[in-house]
């Protein structure tokens, strides 16, 4: 059930909201991306009419600047196809609260929002694609209509209206919830130990916790390993590459520097010896 959270005439109260995505209840529909898209007015891709993929049901491909919601289609079949599962996941802007796209904006165009999400704001925005390089999850993008960085935005100006986002409004299995943090990683939470009870030991959340970037606000229930829905194992923030870049620019100076030593040496030893091989080079004056 979609939650409900508190709120006023205007909108929802201003405390961390976001998703929890149930992948176990997807069923590919899609209809999370097309409210999406119908919301948020993004242009079609190809004018409409998209190249097939041949990749399962999946012609969207990855999350970009006119994709803001993509639901993945991975097939896990034997090869007699025997047996078999399809997971499903309707993946999207993770909204860390530790953000390394907003981390390093040259603009201040991403901000973090009183619902505690992440939004670039296109007017500020000057394409200048930082933020699509610090995204661990690939999910910034041009939108070639307005030549910003565009993602989604967790529909802040649904919110700011006291509506629930597209996506999960649109959703007809509850496969993505929305509400508070809080109340959606105890649901999550209960879940998880409602698969475990059932003998789905490989249940896990994703991106509940602090363990990396802060923790997500857009988090997931996963039955398999993070890298099989294409997730990283462990995001990082892009200053938390500095000491490491540091210390190896500092080791490859220091190599340099030893290898133009030996070099000058060498010459210099080439020079003395073509000297003393000279006629009179070693014969004293």
């Amino acid at each position: 059930m979609t939650a409900s959270p508190a709120q006023g005439q205007t909108g929802f109260a201003a405390e961390p909201m976001g998703f929890y995505t149930d992948t176990t209840v997807c069923i590919g529909c899609k209809a999370c991306e097309v409210a999406c898209k119908a919301w948020n007015q993004l242009p079609a891709a190809n004018g409409g009419a998209p190249a097939m993929s041949g990749l399962s049901y999946d012609n969207t491909l990855k999350l970009d600047g006119i994709h803001w919601r993509h639901v993945k289609f991975i097939e896990q079949f034997a090869e007699d196809r025997s047996g078999g599962r399809w997971l499903m996941m309707s993946d999207v802007c993770k909204h860390c609260v530790q953000a390394p796209c907003l981390e390093v904006c040259p603009t201040g165009a991403i901000i973090r929002t009183e619902f505690d999400t992440v939004v670039i704001q296109s007017d500020v925005c000057n394409g200048c694609r930082v933020c699509i390089a610090a995204c661990p999850f690939g999910v910034i993008d041009i939108n070639p209509a307005s030549n910003t960085a565009q993602k989604c935005t967790l529909c802040y100006d649904r919110l700011q209206a006291g509506l629930v986002p597209a996506c999960a409004q649109a959703c007809p299995t509850q496969s993505i919830q929305f509400g508070p943090i809080a109340e959606l990683k105890e649901r999550a939470q209960a879940r998880v130990a409602q698969l475990q009870g059932q003998g789905e030991s490989r249940a896990r959340l994703y991106g509940a916790d602090e363990a990396f970037l802060g923790g997500l606000n857009s988090f997931y229930l996963l039955v398999d390993e993070p890298e099989v829905y294409g997730l990283p194992r462990n995001p990082r923030m892009p200053t938390r590459n500095l000491r490491a870049s540091a210390l190896l620019t500092m080791a490859a100076a220091a190599i340099a520097a030893v290898l133009a030593g030996l070099g000058l040496r060498r010459r210099r030893v080439r020079e003395v010896a073509a000297r003393e091989q000279s006629p009179g080079g070693g014969d004293p004056q």
